[in-house]
């Protein structure tokens, strides 16, 4: 068995307990069952949408954002006639980016009336929604998951991801990295869980430091915040780059505390995917001079001239004093893409909608972006940014502006090949295409 495969069997082997447990409580109604889908005022039956999003948990800043932005794309799809003329109705549900609450979540949601699920800044917590979905023939779009094995080995034909995977990611940052650091010493400190180890190893491959030996490794349980005895031995081995495989909290924890160390002085940190609600937390002086990626940012609308997509700041920033992050923009899009589709089908049968999205080519708040229908992943820009100096964010009004953007590139040159994505799935047993639709 691969390391991958060693660490999934043993991950479903510890979820059995705990994952009994769930089921127990919500079926004895410790777990508050969903609203019964009933008719609004006017008579007319909700479309409803169903969130799962981490309102606590260790992704909880960019669960927040989530709902923010469902909400305010909820109210501009009704104040404009609704979905196919019916009331857009939000059902939500806090993941608290867990596995096994997220099953219980996503079920209760269907069975409420939601004939579509989002949400989630965890690819474990998407791989189980889509899991759940998929059973039930409900479509589901992955929000912030970056793992490869959501559009790959998990990849379903009613799930969609809206954001990039890692291989986007990794080759996207891999220019800048083998340009400045080729041959030096790397060291990766990781989250032990799917986007962790297929991140880790996007990014190992394309700059050259699969060798574990000389460019050594540590897995840290999703939830951490001591990160001292991780770095104590990062900064023995003395990397040139200190890549941290590390989201939400568990980010800003390691790079506050790499900060306090004097480890961003000895050597380039890189986090592989950044959002500005992970830089709010660990703050300016940490972020200053780390490089990641990420698909979307406040200032790209406009730094390129995306006028829908500075409508949605400007609105953002008067709703809720702040600017709107790659989370939120993620859930702005799902909810407007998903109304589209079913309007351009004239329905909202899951095939239909489906069918309406494969291929669908469109442009919201930055440029084109596509859902390709060979794996539903987003084709679309990736951009590599840089932490600002601490007294340029200072500057800010928000003191939220703390990206400047260094690099990019468009999606159909950095997302695996039709031909690769088929040999992928055939190495692993799988069928080189997604399932047929249940009509």
């Amino acid at each position: 068995m691969s390391p991958n495969q060693l660490r999934r069997k043993r991950t479903r082997t510890l979820a059995f307990w705990p994952a009994f447990a769930l089921f127990f409580l919500a079926a004895c109604g410790v777990f508050p069952k969903a609203a019964l889908a009933a008719p609004a005022e006017d008579g007319q039956t909700p479309v409803y949408l169903g969130i799962n999003y981490p309102l606590t948990g260790p992704y909880s800043v960019e669960g927040l954002d989530q709902i923010r932005a469902a909400r305010m794309a909820v109210d501009e799809i009704n104040a404009a006639g609704g979905v196919l003329g019916r009331p857009a109705t939000l059902l939500s549900r806090d993941s608290a980016s867990d596995v096994l609450l997220t099953r219980i979540n996503v079920k209760e949601m269907i069975d409420a009336g939601a004939g579509m699920i989002f949400g989630g800044s965890s690819s474990a917590v998407a791989i189980a929604a889509s899991e759940i979905c998929t059973r039930h023939n409900v479509i589901f779009f992955a929000t912030l998951a970056y793992s490869t094995s959501v559009t790959l080995e998990n990849a379903s034909r009613t799930t969609f991801r809206e954001c990039n995977d890692s291989w986007m990611a990794a080759n996207v940052m891999a220019d800048w990295l083998n340009a400045n650091f080729a041959g030096k010493r790397y060291m990766y400190i990781t989250a032990d869980y799917t986007w962790g180890w297929t991140t880790e190893e996007s990014l190992r491959e394309v700059t050259g430091t699969a060798n574990r030996q000389t460019s050594p490794g540590l897995l840290m349980p999703l939830g951490s915040t001591n990160f001292h005895n991780a770095l104590e031995q990062a900064a023995a081995f003395k990397p040139d780059v200190l890549v941290l495989v590390l989201f939400g909290k568990d980010l800003a924890y390691a790079l506050r505390q790499a900060n306090e160390m004097g480890l961003n002085k000895t050597c380039q940190i890189v986090a592989s995917n950044l959002t500005i609600g992970m830089a709010e937390r660990a703050g300016a002086k940490a972020m200053e001079g780390v490089v990641g990626a990420l698909p979307w940012s406040w200032n790209i609308p406009s730094l390129f001239d995306y006028p829908r997509g500075k409508e949605f700041v400007e609105a953002f920033i008067q709703r809720y004093r702040r600017y709107p992050s790659t989370s939120a923009a993620s859930v702005y899009a799902i909810v407007h893409q998903y109304r589209d589709a079913v309007e351009r089908a004239g329905s909202l049968k899951t095939a239909d909608v489906v069918r309406a999205l494969e291929g669908h080519s469109y442009q919201l708040l930055k440029d084109e972006q596509t859902w390709r229908a060979l794996d539903h992943q987003n084709i679309q820009t990736v951009y590599m940014v840089r932490g600002k100096p601490t007294a340029k964010v200072l500057a800010d009004p928000l003191r939220m502006d703390f990206f400047e953007i260094i690099g990019g590139m468009p999606g159909d040159k950095i997302t695996r090949s039709e031909e690769a994505w088929k040999k992928l799935r055939q190495a692993v047993g799988l069928r080189p295409y997604l399932e047929p639709l249940r009509e």
